[in-house]
């Protein structure tokens, strides 16, 4: 991944709002662990449609996922 990439907070926001590890999130979202996983650690990132998924589960907006790229970006400009 590179330095400059956005990265998320998802792992936070799931624990935050929900109380969920990342396992559950895999669980509500039916898709596998291993996907997940590599979405909260930002070694990929997930598509709009999950991203939206994601959003409904944690009853949370997009913001709240991406706050630090949104600060930072802010901050730059």
């Amino acid at each position: 991944m590179a330095n400059n990439a956005v990265k998320n907070s998802i792992k936070e926001v799931a624990m935050k709002t929900k109380g969920w590890s990342i396992y559950k999130l895999a669980q509500e979202l039916d898709l596998p662990q291993q996907t997940v996983y590599s979405w909260a650690w930002n070694k990929t990132q997930p598509n709009y449609k999950n991203l939206l998924r994601i959003c409904h589960l944690l009853e949370c907006s997009m913001e709240d996922i991406f706050e630090e790229a949104i600060r930072k970006k802010k901050f730059l400009h």
